[in-house]
């Protein structure tokens, strides 16, 4: 029986994520968030700081976190404390919280580029060019990006990605609660078993909570 010449295996191509590890990416722990903060500070690299604290508070998938815009998160000089987009894979509204370490970060990068419009993360070009805008960052690049931050503090890019920075406080709080509703809310899910799936909860997360629970 022949192949398709459309059929990859006709042409000798490999699949896309040949040798790659697929599925459910890593949170990251809170001393991992840390050590990525450092590392983002001690090179001075306040687009990235901003753009990772984003992350991690707003818990938004990355295509709807690199198209976030300026005015979404600012009320007049100040950066809001809560916010809300509409994402892009339901077309359903969610509101995120925005800390005080992702509201200073994203202050000081705004401070420097004070741009009133348009995508909230434009690229930085390299030292001597004569451009200072573009458009947002894509959502490949940002994934770039991540793999950076997790590669500069010891840890697998193969591992995380930037699903991990979309999962890591949601998984933190409900470690901390042990409630998944309030999860599926903050992550826009549609159904609580997307949030069961995303999380990863089985039977030894409900044991855990039972046990700790005196009646």
């Amino acid at each position: 029986m022949g192949n398709s010449h459309y059929d990859p295996v006709a042409t000798n191509h490999c699949a896309w994520n040949a040798g790659m590890k697929v599925g459910t990416k890593r949170p990251l722990k809170p001393r991992q968030i840390w050590a990525i903060r450092f590392f983002l500070d001690r090179e001075q690299r306040l687009r990235d700081r901003a753009l990772f604290d984003l992350a991690i508070d707003s818990k938004l998938r990355g295509c709807d976190l690199v198209k976030i815009k300026i005015g979404t998160l600012v009320i007049g000089p100040e950066i809001r404390s809560r916010a809300m987009v509409v994402q892009q894979k339901t077309g359903r509204p969610v509101q995120f919280e925005l800390m005080g370490d992702a509201r200073a970060s994203l202050l000081a990068w705004l401070e420097r580029w004070n741009d009133a419009a348009g995508p909230l993360m434009t690229m930085h070009f390299r030292a001597g060019s004569t451009a200072q805008r573009a458009a947002h960052l894509s959502t490949r690049q940002y994934a770039r990006l991540v793999d950076e931050w997790v590669a500069a503090i010891g840890l697998r890019p193969q591992e995380y990605g930037t699903h991990s920075l979309r999962r890591t406080k949601a998984s933190i709080i409900y470690k901390a609660t042990g409630n998944l509703r309030a999860i599926q809310i903050l992550l826009g899910h549609t159904k609580i078993e997307n949030t069961v799936r995303y999380l990863g909860v089985d039977v030894e997360d409900a044991l855990e909570l039972a046990e700790a629970t005196e009646v």
